[in-house]
């Protein structure tokens, strides 16, 4: 049995609607590949060194792939992931790599499966099924691959076609390797993007931490809200110098309010000495998300809002990991009224935009189609995160299509920290945005022509226009 990649896959078995759909695929399959959004590391692309083997790129990096795992069973000390102690997990990376052998069917019928067999099959040659008893030979294989010229970080980011690579950066960053990237003489584009959640989330662990680098690398002593305010603004233009075209708030829920000055620095200062509350932060995560839309209407950034999030679910997880080790689960979540008073402040002004991002499906039709389809500062995010897969993408296009539009909407955003993902994510993308523009056709909604300006628009248009890039 060999890994063949159908040239028809993931289109509808209709024969008519599927040769349709693969024309309208090879429209847009070539285009070039705009990230506005994702966790790559800057670092990678700015030292340009040799991936140290398979585990190290594969597997540690994404809790995609090791969520699943430590749904069966297996212990993440097991896989390598790092404890936040450093107390000892596993460091034969050939061990690892056997039990993801050994595993690799649970991955069958998931997206994570789907861009997995991509990239063995497009990047690193594979056509053989990854299992136990060839899992060594595989991994020695790809050993072998990155030790090449071709397999170096910034010849793939080449190979894959990418125009625009978005970093996501805090604001004590220094964005040293954006430096070194633009000093180095390279001349692809690797853009920062300010993501201003540690030094929102007041009740964090980090955030006197981060107040503390915000003030360092700003010059600015933050020692109340409005110096707070001051230095967010200086590192933002900051951004800027290197490219920087958006920023990103992650949070548990849309809901934005303006706070007084007063009641603002009220808080701020509760914080400085560690008596904030729960209460304290909600509501200054509420006042952040108005004062970040208020600096986007003067610096011009793109205010990206991901939300519906409950972050660090398994505290047995997060206590010994730390973030970003898969606990992470969608809550219901809502919008009309929670976002009300922004969009009545920000949502009409020809100078904001925001790109609005959800785990709740259900808001889909009943609120966010709506509001992306009245107010003009607003557009739909891509479906994200457990709903960037085959079913998941054709949900959101069904759910939005006849109240947004296309139009309203930002294409596709792969939001990963797994590089050799990138082209697997774009193609899945292009290839389900083509399924379902040929149903419309079949069905007589759009022509032929009018699909494929829709296609070229959703591949690379929309995202190229609602990110200013």
């Amino acid at each position: 049995m060999k890994s063949v990649l159908d040239d028809y896959r993931f289109f509808d078995p209709e024969e008519s609607v599927r040769k349709t759909a693969y024309e309208l695929y090879l429209n847009v399959k070539d285009l070039p590949i705009l990230s506005p959004h994702g966790h790559v590391e800057a670092k990678m692309l700015a030292d340009n060194q040799p991936f140290p083997d398979p585990t190290e790129l594969i597997i540690i990096p994404d809790h995609y792939i090791y969520r699943m795992l430590y749904s069966q069973g297996i212990s993440l000390e097991s896989l390598g992931i790092p404890t936040v102690d450093g107390t000892p997990v596993e460091k034969d990376h050939r061990k690892i790599w056997q039990i993801f052998g050994d595993n690799f069917y649970l991955f069958s019928g998931t997206p994570t499966g789907v861009w997995l067999t991509h990239e063995l099959v497009e990047v690193f040659g594979i056509s053989d099924p990854l299992n136990s008893k060839n899992a060594m030979k595989i991994y020695d294989h790809m050993v072998e691959k990155l030790k090449t010229k071709e397999f170096l970080p910034r010849t793939l980011f080449e190979e894959f076609n990418i125009e625009v690579l978005t970093t996501t950066d805090s604001p004590s960053d220094p964005l040293e390797s954006h430096k070194k990237m633009r000093e180095s003489g390279w001349k692809k584009r690797v853009i920062p993007c300010f993501r201003p959640d540690a030094a929102v989330n007041i009740n964090s662990a980090k955030w006197k931490s981060e107040i503390a680098g915000i003030s360092k690398v700003a010059g600015i002593d933050i020692h109340d809200y409005k110096s707070y305010i001051k230095a967010l603004e200086n590192r933002r233009e900051y951004f800027k110098t290197y490219g920087a075209v958006s920023t990103d708030q992650g949070v548990e829920s849309p809901y934005a309010h303006r706070l007084s000055q007063i009641e603002a620095d009220a808080i701020f200062q509760r914080a400085l000495k560690g008596e904030s509350t729960e209460k304290d932060a909600a509501a200054f995560t509420a006042n952040m998300l108005m004062e970040m839309a208020r600096m986007s209407v003067d610096d011009g950034l793109v205010m990206q809002i991901h939300a519906g999030a409950l972050r660090n679910h398994n505290r047995q997880v997060f206590d010994r990991f730390g973030l970003d080790k898969g606990g992470d689960i969608p809550i219901q979540t809502e919008y009309t009224r929670n976002m009300q008073e922004f969009l009545n402040e920000f949502g009409n002004n020809p100078k904001f935009k925001t790109v609005l991002f959800t785990l709740d499906e259900t808001t889909y039709s009943r609120e966010l189609a709506p509001i992306a389809g009245h107010y003009p500062a607003v557009k739909l995010g891509a479906s994200w995160w457990f709903h960037d897969s085959i079913q998941g993408m054709t949900r959101y296009r069904q759910n939005v299509t006849e109240t947004a539009g296309i139009y309203n909407t930002v294409g596709f955003t792969d939001d990963t920290r797994a590089f050799l993902s990138i082209p697997a994510r774009h193609d899945l993308a292009r290839r389900m945005d083509s399924n379902f523009l040929s149903g419309m056709v079949a069905r007589h909604i759009v022509s032929m022509e009018e699909a494929k300006s829709m296609g070229k628009a959703l591949a690379y248009d929309l995202a190229k226009k609602a990110y200013n890039l």
